[in-house]
This record gives C-alpha cells, sequence and structure tokens, in this order.
C-alpha cells in the first residue's frame, strides 16, 4: 500500500490547475500575480503548452503581446513566466477523479497514485474533436482517415506527411489552417465541404488558408460515402437541403487518398461532470458566474472546457480571471465566501446562443465584467443589446455576426446596482 493510499495522507494545495496549455498556464500565472503561493499545475502530456506546440502558423498573441507569433512562441511567452514565477508543476501526469469537495486522485508513472486537496480548483482541460464516430458517415474504416488536429500533430511534431490527395469535410479552423499547411507540403487539397450553409471558422482563416490558395469551399455539401478498404481511395460528395439531408442527383465523387474532419470540437469536461457541476447544453461546458465559478463553490472553469473559442488571446484573457478569482477564493475563509443565491442568470434572445458567464451577482461582480458569446446563424445589419428590465444600457451596430467569430459585451458595475432577478438582464441580436 502506498503511503497516499488513505485520506489522511492527502497533500494540500491552495489552487490546483488542471491542464497546462494556454488557458492552465495563463490561470497559474495571474493566481500568483495575486497572491496565490501554494500552487500546482497538472498537465497529461509531456511538455507544458497543450495544442499550442503544434500550431506551428502564426496569428497568435496579437492582443496579449501585441505582435503576431506562432504557437509555440506564444506558448513559451506564458511557459517562460511559470518558471520565473517559481510554480511547480507535473508532467504525464492524469488526474483521475475530482470531487465537489476538491479531492483530487492525480496518477503518474514516476510518482504512482497521489491524492491531493485543494482549497481551489481551476480546471483548463481544453478540448477535443469530433470523431469520425459522431458524424454517422457510410462506408468501410480504410486507413487515412484523421481529424484535423491529428494530422497536424503528425506533421508539426512527428514530421509526418499524412497524405498526397485531400478533401476536408467541415470548415473549423483547424482545417482551414491544415488545408494551407498540407498544400505547403505539397499535398493538392481538391475540396473544403461543410455541411451548414456558413463556414465555422474565422474570415480570416478562410481568405489566407482557402482563398489564396485557390481551394474551393462548397457550403451545404457533406460526405456521404467513403470509398476504399485498405486506404482511403475516394470520397463523395452531395449538397444538402435545408434539414442537412443529402440531396438525391447532387454526388460528386473525388479520388483521394485522405479525409481530414474538422467538424467542431467538444469541451473535455468528464472531470467537471465528477464534481456535479451544472452545465450548459449549448455550450457543452460548466455553466459558471462572473467570476468564472462553477456551481460547486471552490471550482473554477477556463478557456476552451467551458466553451470554445476562437483567439487564444480570449483564453489567456479569460483564464487570467480565473485565476485570479480562485487565488482569492483560497485565500478567504469561509465566512467571506459569498453565496451564489443572489446571482441573476443572463437571458438571451434575438439568435444569441449561449453567454459565458451565464449568471451575474451584481454586488460580487467587479467594476467591469466581460461577456462572451457567439450567435446562431449569419446576420447583417444588426445590433447588439443589452437590457435590464425594459431599459436598454448599451447597444452596437454591426455589419456581420457569424457563428464562427466570438462576440462580447461589457457589463458595469454601477449600471447593474441593485438589479434583481425579477428585473432580469438579456443580451440580444435586434434589428
Amino acid at each position: 500500500m502506498s503511503r497516499t493510499s488513505s485520506p489522511e495522507a492527502a497533500e494540500h494545495v491552495g489552487v490546483l490547475i488542471i491542464g497546462g496549455g494556454p488557458a492552465g498556464l495563463a490561470a497559474a500565472v495571474a493566481a500568483r500575480k495575486a497572491g496565490a503561493q501554494d500552487l500546482l499545475i497538472v498537465e497529461r502530456d509531456r511538455m507544458l503548452g497543450g495544442i499550442l506546440n503544434q500550431c506551428i502558423h502564426n496569428g497568435f498573441g496579437l492582443h496579449t503581446f501585441k505582435e503576431e507569433l506562432t504557437g509555440p512562441e506564444y506558448a513559451s511567452r506564458f511557459i517562460s513566466q511559470v518558471k520565473e514565477l517559481d510554480i511547480p508543476y507535473l508532467l504525464n501526469t492524469m488526474v483521475l477523479n475530482l470531487d465537489r469537495d476538491r479531492n483530487v486522485t492525480l496518477m503518474s508513472r514516476k510518482d504512482g497514485i497521489r491524492r491531493v486537496k485543494a482549497d481551489a480548483v481551476i480546471l483548463a482541460m481544453g478540448c477535443r474533436e469530433r470523431p469520425r464516430g459522431a458524424l454517422s458517415i457510410p462506408g468501410f474504416r480504410p486507413a487515412g482517415i484523421y481529424t484535423a488536429g491529428t494530422a497536424q500533430r503528425l506533421m508539426n511534431i512527428e514530421g509526418y506527411q499524412v497524405g498526397r490527395r485531400v478533401v476536408i469535410l467541415g470548415s473549423g479552423d483547424i482545417g482551414l489552417i491544415m488545408a494551407r499547411r498540407m498544400t505547403l507540403e505539397g499535398a493538392k487539397v481538391l475540396t473544403v465541404a461543410e455541411l451548414m450553409p456558413y463556414s465555422g471558422g474565422l474570415k480570416r482563416n478562410i481568405v489566407q488558408c482557402l482563398n489564396d490558395y485557390d481551394i474551393p469551399l462548397q457550403l451545404s455539401h457533406t460526405v456521404v460515402d467513403i470509398h476504399g478498404k485498405d486506404r482511403v481511395s475516394g470520397v463523395t460528395i452531395a449538397q444538402v437541403d435545408e434539414r442537412r439531408s443529402p440531396i438525391p442527383g447532387t454526388e460528386v465523387t473525388y479520388d483521394c487518398d485522405t479525409l481530414l474532419l474538422s467538424c467542431g470540437l467538444l469541451p473535455e469536461n468528464e472531470l467537471t461532470r465528477m464534481t456535479g457541476a451544472e452545465m450548459s447544453s449549448v455550450t457543452g461546458g460548466a455553466s459558471v458566474d462572473e467570476s468564472l465559478q462553477t456551481s460547486i463553490p471552490g471550482v473554477f472553469a477556463c478557456g476552451n472546457v467551458l466553451h470554445v473559442h476562437d483567439l487564444v488571446d480570449y483564453v489567456s484573457e479569460e483564464a487570467s480571471h480565473a485565476g485570479e478569482s480562485a487565488a482569492l477564493y483560497a485565500a478567504s475563509s469561509e465566512g467571506e465566501r459569498r453565496a451564489d443565491a443572489e446571482a441573476v442568470e443572463i437571458a438571451v434572445a434575438g439568435g444569441v446562443r449561449y453567454t459565458v458567464p451565464q449568471r451575474i451577482d451584481p454586488v460580487r461582480m467587479p467594476d467591469k465584467v466581460t461577456v462572451r458569446f457567439r450567435v446562431a446563424d449569419v446576420y447583417r445589419d444588426k445590433t447588439i443589446a443589452v437590457y435590464r428590465g425594459e431599459k436598454r444600457l448599451s447597444a452596437r451596430k454591426t455589419r456581420v455576426l457569424a457563428p464562427g467569430e466570438m462576440e462580447q459585451v461589457i457589463l458595469k458595475k454601477e449600471e447593474l446596482s441593485g438589479l434583481t432577478a425579477a428585473e432580469g438582464l438579456r443580451v440580444v441580436i435586434e434589428d
């Protein structure tokens, strides 16, 4: 029996950060700067940095560092801060269990099983890609089918060329970036097929990764068949109707050896569910308040585990807020921790799919709170408005709103003083 096998042997940590990617790194740095002395980052991979390590293209850091960086360069900035601030971290370490009392079970080949009791926990596990099994595509299971992120890792970290003639299903940002990456490596990207009538990626990625390389994007199209048994030999693509069902007679077959899937990201929330935290059916992540605290006291969430972001700069900003909040919580006594009963839910309307945070405590909130959200469709010449009851607090006209682009509004404490659930708070899209 190991020395940590009994509850009495559990180690104490002030703030435990689960995940050493962009969210976890920024949260740890902010927590340390906010006064947290007893910190620990737990990362299951062999290095810190998370998904950024395989994102060798530029475009990162314009908001955070005011310059354009590659993914590894962006990660290295935060890794350097973690080391300079003497924040301890564990690599190659899995979190096996997390309960609502912030008891955590860790496992690694080096240390075996370790049990930790944390005053505050920050969930920063990131997200995963939607696999083929979730897409209901008929056909055999030949070699040559990859999620876009897997192909990115194989090419950028392992050094493999995954294919020569490529079809991409889905126009998420990773798929768009891989269309360019594979073209630069000599592959021929035949087409990008997107089920929806709009792209799921950033406009700049459509321009820089598809248009600049004459790669066609087919909206309202999907893969209806995969050919080949040992290796992909072709795929058949068809147009879909408004119900997203294939239209007979529109099928076109492409001779190819590779199919990349870029069909959405799913927040990695198995540990979140272990705590019993309230979850959002829209984002797939936890429901949080203005401090990014979940419904479980002392458990905070940030980054792609909370909701899928389009820019890593927004992940870092959000994670910094979570780190500060967790540090404050860990340093406070039970009597100082305000109950969440005063929080007011943020309602959405007019095409707003969700908000993060989902609720606001007008007493506990800082002077300003950034509320991020996505829309359900492409809207043109609309106004983003915030209402307290029937009073419009703010309004901003915008030319285009799209699901692939995250939007935000700022809530001010002075405008929400005395807010009650009966009044309500709404974020809406209107003419």
